[in-house]
């Protein structure tokens, strides 16, 4: 069914200027919240999520920006309609926003307007909708950390505080301590902060503790049905599997337990005030050590500073892609035909163009509706489960929870399954430069397009966009 193909279409930002003959959506590239935080932006909107490759990435804006002003129009208590239409100015092609952060304040940026028709979906959006051909390269999923997250009841901003330092480092633990404030030091510098040792703004100050858990009682049958724990490890960027418990499983089934928290203490303007801390404790079922601990979840929570939307239990959705990006969107309604071209494109400079019908894909046919398309994907998935790693299972974002990667021992079978003409496969060639899509290497695709009555071959070689995105959901 279309729907499948349909959910991918989640456009961005955005407001839509609409006409009978040429519906069109225009996004800037960001998502936002309308904050009602006392320290970050109150009655303002907050940007919580970059979409990557999109103008606001290229504009320069950040994540959790407050945007205070809109082509000249404080944003102050604006309702979202307001808010919607004012990102999308009639008879303009950019917008131009006012935005404060940690680092400066009263700083204006234009952001160009990128508007495409409503029944364009482009590679970016099928290389989600066609993700099981290659959940090595795009996966989108969810994951919990038990963190807890508390912040001042005074109404403060946080963007007077500017400078920070640690607490005196204690000798015994001078090694855990140092590894500690070093991940600190990162996450708050890449916030705009600064650290001076001398007369900071506020004094971060950190509490931790590891051992073995003096009431752990072994269950076997617990061991058996636990699901394995992943998130996202910054420090490798990538989904790592870490010897965590889940959710809900009792502390007495956790043999060792881990405790880690941040303290930010006003030193400024109320001194001894706590302005923000964040708490994890983890029930872990193996070893695991601190100060690996801290380098790969400080980045995580640290994201709900300075904007907090969560006190408990942080939801994060992490979006990973690697595709091959042509430069064509095709028509929602007809995927055979060509919507839009990006210029400088490969697929432009192949000569491809705005209403060519693209009939084979690398001997592929096109020729199939958006129904059918989805129906032998759904197919595909369920005949090439005996090629997949089991080892490698994990749920996805939407709670599909077989998703594998291919058995590196058949990836032979698996370029058969992906070059059989019944599986409808053609936009595998997303997944091209992928080893078991092309085992030597070449990463290059054969269109066929067909031209008023003119058919030819266009030989387009993709470039591979990668982008990351982690996100509180």
């Amino acid at each position: 069914m279309k729907q499948l193909l349909l959910t991918t279409l989640a456009f961005i930002m955005l407001s839509a200027a609409t006409s009978a003959q040429n519906p069109v959506i225009c996004r800037l590239g960001f998502a936002y919240d309308l904050s009602r935080s006392l320290n970050w932006g109150k009655g303002k909107p907050v940007v919580t999520k970059i979409y990557p490759y999109s103008p606001a990435e290229r504009a320069g804006i950040k994540l959790f920006d407050v945007i205070d002003a809109i082509e000249g129009v404080s944003t102050t208590d604006m309702t979202p309609p307001e808010l919607t239409a004012m990102m999308n100015p009639d008879g303009k092609t950019e917008v131009s926003l006012l935005i404060s952060n940690l680092s400066e304040s009263g700083k204006t940026v234009i952001v160009p307007k990128d508007c495409k028709r409503t029944d364009a979906i482009s590679e970016d959006q099928l290389a989600v909708a066609f993700s099981m051909y290659s959940p090595e390269n795009t996966s989108e999923r969810v994951f919990v950390c038990p963190f807890k997250t508390g912040i001042t009841a005074d109404t403060v901003n946080f963007n007077r505080f500017t400078y920070f330092a640690f607490a005196p480092v204690d000798e015994a633990n001078a090694r855990i301590e140092t590894a500690i404030n070093a991940a600190l030091e990162k996450e708050f510098k890449k916030k705009g902060l600064s650290y001076r040792a001398y007369d900071p703004d506020v004094l971060i100050e950190t509490f931790y503790s590891y051992g073995k858990n003096p009431n752990f009682r072994k269950s076997g049958i617990a061991a058996k049905s636990r699901q394995l724990v992943y998130r996202y490890d910054f420090s490798l960027s990538r989904m790592e599997r870490f010897p965590f418990l889940e959710q809900g499983v009792p502390e007495s089934e956790a043999e060792y337990l881990l405790q880690l928290g941040v303290r930010m203490i006003d030193k400024r303007v109320k001194p001894g005030r706590i302005l923000w801390e964040a708490e994890a404790n983890e029930l872990l079922s193996a070893p695991y050590r601190l100060e690996t601990y801290a380098q790969s979840h400080i980045p995580l929570m640290c994201m709900q500073y300075p904007y907090v939307k969560y006190t408990r239990n942080v939801q994060f959705l992490v979006s990973m892609k690697s595709f091959n990006y042509t430069g064509i969107s095709y028509d929602i309604n007809n995927l055979a035909t060509v919507m839009s071209v990006d210029l400088n494109s490969p697929a432009h400079a192949a000569g491809i163009r705005i209403r060519d019908i693209i009939e084979k894909i690398d001997n592929q046919s096109m020729e199939h509706t958006a129904e059918e398309f989805t129906a032998a994907y759904k197919q595909f998935i369920a005949n090439t489960m005996p090629l997949r790693d089991e080892s490698t299972v994990f749920t996805d974002a939407n709670g599909f929870k077989q998703c594998m990667q291919w058995d590196k021992m058949k990836y032979v079978q698996v370029l058969d399954a992906m070059q059989n003409p019944y599986n409808m496969t053609a936009f595998a060639y997303l997944y091209k430069f992928a080893p078991y899509m092309s085992p030597t290497g070449t990463n290059s695709c054969t269109f066929v397009i067909r031209r008023g009555r003119n058919r030819s071959e266009a030989l387009i070689r993709p470039a591979i966009h990668t982008e990351t995105t982690v996100e509180i959901k």
